[in-house]
């Protein structure tokens, strides 16, 4: 138990004996010293509660001829002291869930390009790049990163022209938050693998190697698009050449 008392000295002095010296205060004390000792050995039969009380149980103690005491009254609480588990709630770093979406998207692409790349003609590529797993997978990612690093300002950075037209200014302020830029690789990688799946259906319907095609659609969609369409050409070509020669 904890006590907080203050010692009040009246504006009259005490009583002095005729002999100088203090007539009852060593009396006073000695029942200060009594009074505090009682307070003190007060202690809670139930070791595992916390019982905080606030000094002053009495708004006034006075004694005759002495110093007064004041005791201020505060209230008694009584928390127990229960093990038990309780599972809170904290909150990541927007970094680290920026980072960890991040790491997590570019892992779960990598299967399906090595699967196309390697076993093209493999039945369990073919079903992989039939599913729609992946790509649902990748949109709630992509949503989950929109929602948490929109901002009242995104539509004014991407809309910043009289126009309504993006300024590359505006997204470059735009990308610079971590989250948002994870959301937009989250945006690519769903994209490339969406273009990747193309190229490979196709290339299985029409009989063409897409493995150059698929492997630079990962870091380079465009190149990999325009790629696949020129070796379809060629491809073509070649088999014309080859009817016309019979």
């Amino acid at each position: 138990m904890f006590f907080s008392s203050c010692i009040a000295h009246p504006l009259i002095s005490p009583k002095i004996s005729h002999f100088g010296q203090p007539g009852n205060l060593h009396r006073n004390v000695e029942v200060d010293q009594r009074f505090t000792s009682a307070l003190k050995i007060r202690t809670t039969d139930h070791p595992s509660q916390q019982e905080r009380i606030g000094a002053g149980l009495l708004d006034e103690w006075s004694f005759a001829r002495g110093t007064r005491l004041v005791i201020r009254q505060k209230v008694s609480t009584f928390i127990p002291f229960r093990k038990s588990f309780e599972v809170q709630a904290s909150w990541l770093p927007t970094s680290q869930i920026a980072s960890s979406v991040f790491t997590l998207g570019t892992a779960a692409v990598l299967p399906f390009y090595t699967l196309m790349v390697f076993a093209p003609k493999s039945e369990l590529t073919k079903k992989s790049m039939e599913s729609s797993v992946p790509f649902i997978v990748l949109g709630l990612l992509y949503a989950y990163l929109l929602y948490l690093s929109w901002t009242p300002d995104t539509l004014k950075l991407m809309f910043a022209s009289k126009y309504w037209l993006p300024e590359l200014s505006g997204m470059a302020k735009m990308f610079s938050s971590e989250m948002t830029l994870a959301s937009a690789w989250i945006h690519l990688l769903a994209v490339d693998l969406f273009a990747a799946r193309q190229v490979f259906q196709d290339g299985l319907q029409n009989q063409i190697e897409t493995r150059h095609s698929v492997s630079l659609c990962l870091l380079f969609c465009p190149i990999g698009i325009v790629t696949h369409f020129v070796t379809k050409a060629v491809a073509k070509t070649a088999a014309d050449d080859r009817h016309n020669m019979h």
